[in-house]
This record gives structure tokens, C-alpha cells and sequence, in this order.
């Protein structure tokens, strides 16, 4: 198989990965607080849940990495205005995961309580900054 055709396998397969984890947690989620379950988020960080939260960061630790290399291969200059766009926000995105997943993992310890609406607006964030990217590398403004 050619390089590039794998490369952009792995590409959209950890980007696939890691929609399908995030739409697995907040349907869990949803659906618990729906069912009357407040603290469905304290238990986000238990089994099998964290293995879905280290799975997103597998697929958050190779997008770039398999990103460079389609870009690479490609022939594109790293100059491009949407090349720099979509670094800058998968940087925002990929930061905001980080700190959503650090604050999602403090819900498990019964004494803090945390902002529940600045832990969604990080998500919806985080989900924002990686929709954008998707339209981005989707449309190739070249």
C-alpha cells in the first residue's frame, strides 16, 4: 500500500475514533441526567470510561503527527494560511481536551465540587475547535 493512502487511513480512522468516543460520552452523560442520575459525571473517569478517555488521547497524539506527514507527502507548503489555521486551533482544541479531562477527573473526589458550566463550555469548546479543523482539512483552500 502507498504511503500516503495509509497515512490518510490512519488519518481519518483517529479522527473517526476520537468523534466516536466523545459523542459515546456525552450520550452517556446525557442520558444519565435524563434518567435523574446528577452525578453521572463523577463516574466519566471509572472503568471502561477511561479507557474511551485514553483512546481520545491516542487519537490526540497521532492527528498531528500523521497530519505532518499527509502535508509532506502532499507537497504543501507548512505557510499556508489554512494549514497555520487548523495548527492554531487544534493547539486550542487539544489544550482544552487536556483540561477538560483534568477537570473531569476531579468530579471523581466527592469534596470538589467544580463549575459544571465551565466544564461544558471547555467541551464544547474543545468539540468546536475540532469541527473547525475537520471543515478545514475537508475544503483544502489551497
Amino acid at each position: 500500500m502507498e504511503h500516503f493512502a495509509a497515512l490518510k487511513i490512519l488519518h481519518v480512522v483517529s479522527t473517526v475514533l476520537l468523534f466516536i468516543c466523545a459523542m459515546g460520552l456525552v450520550v452517556w452523560i446525557v442520558r444519565g441526567r435524563r434518567a435523574g442520575d446528577v452525578t453521572v459525571q463523577n463516574r466519566a473517569m471509572q472503568r471502561p470510561w477511561a479507557f474511551v478517555w485514553v483512546l481520545m488521547g491516542v487519537c490526540l497524539l497521532t492527528l498531528p503527527i500523521s497530519g505532518w506527514w499527509l502535508v509532506h507527502y502532499a507537497g504543501w507548503p507548512l505557510g499556508q494560511t489554512w494549514l497555520l489555521a487548523a495548527s492554531v486551533l487544534y493547539l486550542l482544541g487539544a489544550l482544552s481536551w487536556a483540561w477538560l479531562a483534568v477537570r473531569v477527573n476531579r468530579l471523581r473526589r466527592p469534596v470538589i465540587v467544580g463549575n459544571s458550566r465551565f466544564t461544558l463550555a471547555l467541551a464544547i469548546f474543545s468539540v468546536v475547535c475540532f469541527v473547525a479543523i475537520a471543515g478545514l482539512m475537508g475544503a483544502k483552500p489551497v
